[in-house]
Parts: structure tokens; sequence; C-alpha cells
């Protein structure tokens, strides 16, 4: 049984895109969470390492088992339908794609992708890591002549997609991955959700903060209007777009749906050979917790 003594405070790591602004605003108010930032590519080390407590990481990275990392359904980047900041940009329509310059921001939305061009386009494509940010291939080490700032080919998440988007006239053909997984599963699709140690399950620590994380995403639910007037400007966004982004094109709710489809994922993951996956592992207690407090 784990140790519910605790004499720090919760370390808890999220993301700084306009989509996590649902899940972690009001959470610095909190004395007993210290919020730590980070792209979420590097949360689930932050939480294997002992770096975090709780974490917003990408879901594959609870399908890996070397990670022992259970799911907290108190809030989810996810969609059930069109995303609008997961997106492939292609300069060749998409039969004809060999390779994929893949933002290294996200580990999901590279294996999404990959999972959609096999299924729905009959594409095995090699996937190359890209620093969009520096428009250099991490795997070749070296700035792209500036001819080629964009690749053929280039898979893009976060505010990047709506603030630095890349220019349409070379990217004829786009997928949004929320809306082809949807069109393949008719389910939603999760990105992102909270995450803990599966070693700390059954403290203290990790039951008061499912249920704080619950408490946040509820109340924020509930002031759509004011979060989009104060953090559409910060991160550049046009308010019209922002509200729409989050009121209506985002999920942040885990519900059954939801977890069928972290399942349904993580079963085409290891059906393809992609990553050998294990069984989503779902924190339990979050409505005792809600209750308590």
């Amino acid at each position: 049984m784990p140790d519910t003594a605790q004499t720090r405070p919760t370390r808890i790591a999220a993301v700084q895109f306009l989509n996590t602004v649902s899940l972690i605003e009001g959470l610095g108010t909190w004395n007993g969470c210290e919020l730590i930032k980070a792209v979420p590519s590097k949360i689930a080390a932050m939480l294997t390492d002992n770096h975090a407590d709780v974490g917003l990481a990408s879901i594959v990275d609870a399908a890996r088992p070397e990670n022992d990392l259970a799911l907290i359904p108190a809030g989810m980047i996810g969609c059930d339908g069109p995303t609008l900041t997961v997106r492939l940009f292609s300069s060749v329509p998409i039969d004809q794609i060999t390779r994929v310059h893949a933002d290294t921001d996200s580990h999901t939305s590279v294996m999404l992708a990959d999972v959609l061009l096999r299924e729905l386009h009959g594409v095995t494509a090699e996937f190359v890591e890209f620093d969009a940010r520096e428009r250099m291939s991490i795997a070749q080490d070296r700035a792209i002549d500036p001819e080629e700032a964009w690749p053929h080919t280039l898979l893009l998440i976060g505010d990047k997609v709506v603030v630095d988007s890349p220019p349409a006239v070379r990217y004829p053909h786009q997928i949004d991955l929320g809306e082809a997984w949807h069109a393949l599963t008719e389910l939603p699709f999760v990105y992102a959700c909270w995450m803990c140690r599966r070693a700390d399950l059954g403290s203290t620590m990790i039951d008061e903060a499912a249920a704080m994380l619950e408490r946040v995403r509820l109340r924020n639910d509930q002031r759509l209007d004011w979060l989009v007037t104060r953090e559409a400007k910060a991160h550049n966004w046009p308010a019209d777009l922002a509200r729409t982004y989050l009121g209506q094109l985002l999920s942040f709710r885990v519900d059954d749906r939801a977890r069928q489809a972290v399942e349904l994922f993580f079963d085409k993951l290891r059906t393809h050979g992609i990553l050998d996956t294990q069984k989503p592992h779902w924190f339990t207690n979050i409505n005792k917790e809600l209750t308590a407090l």
C-alpha cells in the first residue's frame, strides 16, 4: 500500500497550449499544487523519473508497459470529430505519401497519423522528427535548405497550426486527424489525459489530486467565455475561433466512449506492429473523492 504521508506540494505537469486552459486554469490557487509547464512529449518521462506526480501526458504513454502509468479520468484533451490543431499537410496526394516530417511535440499524433494512413489510404510512411519552430530535421541534424523550409508532408499539432500555419498554397492536401479517426471508428479520439504512476494509486496525494483536477474542469466548463476572453489574446488566437475550438471542437470529459476509443487505439497500434501496448489502467476512486471534498 503506498505511503499516504505528504510533506510537499503535488507536482502537476501540463502543456501550455490553448487547449489546456479548461483543465489547468485555477490550479495555481490550490496550495497543495506545484504546476510545471512542459511539452506533452516530455511529461511521461517526468512521471517515470519522479520529477512530477501527475501529468497531462500523451495517451500513448499509458500504452507503454515500461512506463507503468495509470489514467486519471479527471480530464482529457480529445475531440469527437475535427480537432483543428492536429493536422497533416501534404504537397502530394495522400496515397502518394512516403515520408512524414512529424512535429516533435507529441507522440500520440504521430502514431495516430500512422494508423490513419495505413487504414484509410493504404500507406505505410516513414516518420522523421521535425522541429517545426526551427524548420529543422532532427534526424538529419542540419538546417533544411531555405527553399525546402516546409517539407513535402508535415504533421503539426497545437497552437502553431493556427498561429504559425504553413502556407496553404504549398499543401493542397490536408487531413484533420480527429475528423479522420471519427470517420474510421465513429468514436471520439483522446490525445492526452491526466496520468500518474501506478505505484502511487491508493495514496492520499493521488486521490486528492484527482478530485481537485475534476473540480477545476467542472468549474472551467461553466466559465468558458471568461477563459476565451482572457486566453485567446495571450495565445494569439482570434477570439471567435478560440471560442469554437474550446466550446465545440474539443472534449475534456472522460466518458465511456472516450475509454472505448483509448482501448481501440491501443489495439490498433498493437495490431499494426506500431507499438507493443498494454491495456489502459484507469484510476477508479474519483467519484468517491469528489463526494468527500
